[in-house]
């Protein structure tokens, strides 16, 4: 395996956190409120920036996995650009809005709803980073109705 074969595993893998035995989305996910949670205090951009980069860095090592066709559980980079994204539909952290975030998002992922089902019925990089990408986007679109019906609340 070439060295850039490691790198793109260990990306992919959110640096060895989808090698944990059991639930390797939900550490995924955990990984990606932790990273988005840290870049969030530093303001949107911030945390826009760091979700472009998950999805590129997603987008380059996924390939290099050797596991074209398939989206095993180990490869969780999709997660964590995912639960970034949920978080953009919290006006400011409060520990409420970041748990209904990621609860969110990881309803989304499981459940996959239309129109995530067509993205993760693509079995190649662009499909294992976009169903993320959309249930994290329906995360944030719930969250940000959620504040309009309960303004004031943090979510």
């Amino acid at each position: 395996m070439s060295a850039s074969d490691v790198l793109g595993r260990a990306v992919a893998s959110g640096l060895g956190i989808g090698f944990v035995p059991r639930a390797p989305g939900t550490a995924g996910a955990l990984l990606g409120l932790l990273a988005g949670g840290i870049l969030y205090t530093y303001g949107t951009v911030a945390l826009a920036s760091g979700i472009v980069i998950a999805s590129a860095a997603g987008m380059i090592a996924i390939p290099r996995t050797g596991m074209a066709g398939r989206d095993p559980g180990w490869i969780v980079i999709d997660e964590v650009a995912g639960q970034m994204i949920a978080l953009l539909g919290l006006p400011w952290l409060t520990g409420s809005g970041v748990l209904l975030a990621f609860l969110l998002f990881r309803v989304f992922d499981i459940r996959k709803p239309w129109p995530i089902s067509l993205a993760d019925a693509r079995h190649d990089a662009l499909g294992i980073m976009a169903d993320d990408w959309i249930a994290g986007a329906f995360a944030a679109i719930v969250l940000a109705a959620l504040r309009l019906v309960w303004p004031g609340t943090g979510l």
